[in-house]
Formats: structure tokens, sequence, C-alpha cells
């Protein structure tokens, strides 16, 4: 039986499972109004998420850091409202988790509010206890490794993760601690391609990779990036698909072919 969602199905937590099992690519996007949610799930996006890229993309700032709670919150109704087939995952913004208990009330209002199907977090092994708490009242999680935006200060600017032997057995155990923990879902961003498949392999969860090259089982863009339309610097991990195609209709829907067919990504958007 085939694991490919069927056009109109709701994807579930379950489903982005069976599509591992069944080695189906996973398509994700970024959108942050209710015009785009719509057309991304007529497209056959698999996963929609509300991040907090919009600082950047959006509000024209240079991180995301300083993206507020309430900014989230808005962002995340008006795109559901777009939403009916599509999974929903709303970021959690810099310092909405500094504490279990503000994180537990955060992510709720994601939820309530939203109507999110998941949060995501960035932080490695020591999420582990959030993560924990978190499952246990019924929020899903999405684990974000690697290259984590709202730690850029820290990571010494917008860099590849885990190219030393060091830092790959630190995200190694990250990964494994999290799932562990209850995360349901794993994304790897800035990866190098032999590290980003190796805990893919691992990984008894569904892996979504930005910049992880194609071993993942899934990929994620910035709407704006493939539609070449994103103010700033364009990742090199990115693909205009709106230049190839012309209509941002059709830029999608390419975009999802070529993820599920795995022609994205291409070494030239891969690192080693």
């Amino acid at each position: 039986m085939s694991v490919q969602p069927k056009k109109n199905s709701k994807v579930t937590i379950n489903t982005l499972r069976e599509m591992k099992a069944g080695k189906k690519k996973i398509a994700c996007l970024t959108a942050y109004d209710v015009s785009f949610a719509q057309l991304l799930d007529d497209a056959g996006v698999d996963i929609v998420l509300v991040g907090d890229s919009m600082g950047m993309v959006i509000q024209g700032l240079d991180s995301t850091i300083p993206v507020t709670m309430d900014e989230m919150i808005y962002h995340g109704k008006i795109v559901s409202r777009g939403l009916s087939r599509a999974f929903l995952i709303l970021d959690m913004p810099f310092l909405s988790d500094s504490s279990i208990e503000q994180a537990v009330k955060n992510a709720g209002r994601f939820m309530k509010e939203c109507g999110a199907n998941m949060v995501k977090l960035e932080g490695g092994a020591d999420q582990k206890e959030l993560v924990e708490t978190l499952t246990r009242l019924g929020i899903p999680v999405c684990a974000h490794l690697g290259l984590q935006p709202q730690r850029v200060h820290k990571l010494g600017g917008y860099k590849v993760q885990g190219r030393d032997k060091a830092a790959a057995e630190k995200m190694l155990n990250d990964a494994k601690v999290l799932e562990q923990a209850g995360a349901d879902l794993l994304l790897l961003e800035c990866v190098p391609d032999a590290l980003a498949k190796k805990i893919t392999q691992k990984a008894g969860i569904p892996v979504i990779g930005i910049g992880a090259g194609n071993s993942t089982d899934g990929q994620i863009l910035v709407l704006y990036d493939i539609l070449g339309i994103s103010a700033g610097h364009v990742p090199k991990f990115s693909k205009n698909y709106m230049h190839l195609t012309g209509s941002v209709q059709q830029a999608v829907k390419l975009y999802v072919e070529e993820v599920k067919s795995v022609a994205f990504p291409g070494d030239e958007h891969t690192f080693n």
C-alpha cells in the first residue's frame, strides 16, 4: 500500500512516519500568510513551517532573534486558516523556552490559538528535559540541530556545523538524546551530507534537511528564497524555482516534484 498522502487527506505524525518507513520524501516549505499557505497546501506540500525566518524575509531584520511570541501567534493564526491538508509547525522564538514553565505556556498557545500540529525547538541534548515535558503533555516536538539561527552569536556566524569529528559525534548524540526524550521530528540545518545521512539512518523519526544533502527523509526551504524574492542573501542550499517556471504556483509544484523525485537538492546545494 502506498504511503504517499492522498491529495486531500490530512498529514499527521503517523503519515510522516509511514513516509520515512516507505522511503517517500517529505516536502516542506515556510509560509507566513493565508494566501501562500493555501497555495502550498494545494501544491501538495506536506509540512508548512511558520518560521521565525520571518524576521529576516518579512521584517528585514539581520537575524531571527528579535521575533516575538505575539508575532509568531499572529502569523501562525493566519497561516492555519489556509491549510486543510498540510502539517503545521511553528517555531518557538528566541527565549520563549528559557524555562520549562515558560516553554509549556508558549507551546500551549501555539496549539490552542494557532492550531499548530507541532512546535520546533533549537538546541541539543540540553533540551532533553523540556522535550520530555512537552511530550508528556501531548505537544509534539521537532528538534532543530546543526546551524541554529537563534544561537548564531554563540556559534560565531552562519556556518556549516558538524564538520570536525567531535562536533559530528556531539550532533549524533544530541539526535539520539532528543529522539529518546520524545521528539517526533528532527531538522538538520547546514550539516555535511555524510553526517546528515548517518543521523537519518540511525534515527527512528523522520529527519528533514535544509542544506543537509539529499539523504534526509525530506527537505525544507524558505518560500521567499525559492521564489527569488528574498530581500537579503540567498543561501547556497536554496534554489530559485520561480526563475525556472515564471509562475508562483508552478514554482512550488516543481519544488515538491523535485524533492519527491530526489532531483533536489543537487551537489551544488550540498555541503561536504
